[in-house]
């Protein structure tokens, strides 16, 4: 059995061997896999009916994008009131990613004057804003045979490990402690992009 002064001197040997709380800070290297990074940016146009209008955003965001060839999404189900049927294309949209989704997002950025709504952040490191009109992005001119057209940029920032939800085989979900809370989510758009989150 330990004697009451034994146990005092480890505690005090203890306590001379950990560091003060800022150099440990310091000196204690980051998890590399709570890294948070930008995995892609989505654009999309919804534009409610097929035809001319699908071809018009496409070349939107080609223009956005700078080349990037869009994808047009179909309607899920038929909406009579609105003259919609299931399977015809309503919109277009384009994914963006690795270095031209950083470039792309400080300009998306900018065309909202460098500012985000809290509230715009879920609980999964997904951002999500819409821009107005497409001719406020820098790089963006007017054409008249396009017009002026609206918008929705959605963010997805990702962590090591969350491929663990999309691979094939064992697929699972990511554990609530790796998740990105909104808090990380704001602080990584704020530090990365200078962006104002109000």
């Amino acid at each position: 059995m330990m004697s009451v002064q034994q146990a005092e001197a480890i505690e005090v040997e203890q306590d001379r061997e950990r560091p003060a709380d800022g150099a440990a800070a310091a000196a204690a290297p980051k998890n590399p896999m709570k890294r948070v990074y930008l995995e892609k940016v989505v654009l999309n146009m919804g534009m409610g009916r097929s035809g001319d209008a699908i071809n018009i955003a496409k070349k939107a965001l080609e223009q956005i994008t700078g080349g990037r060839k869009p994808c047009q999404r179909d309607a899920r189900g038929s909406q009579r009131d609105w003259g919609v049927r299931k399977g015809e294309p309503i919109g277009v949209s384009v994914t963006v990613r690795g270095e031209e989704a950083r470039a792309l997002l400080k300009r998306l950025l900018e065309a909202k004057g460098n500012a985000a709504n809290g509230r715009s952040f879920d609980n999964f490191g997904n951002y999500s804003f819409g821009i107005g009109e497409h001719i406020d992005i820098p790089g963006v001119k007017y054409e008249p045979q396009i017009g002026i057209l609206g918008l929705g940029v959605s963010v997805a920032l990702a962590r090591p490990g969350y491929s663990i939800r999309k691979r094939s085989k064992h697929k699972a979900s990511v554990g609530r402690a790796h998740a990105i809370t909104s808090a990380e989510a704001q602080e990584f758009v704020a530090s990365e992009f200078g962006v104002q989150v109000v």
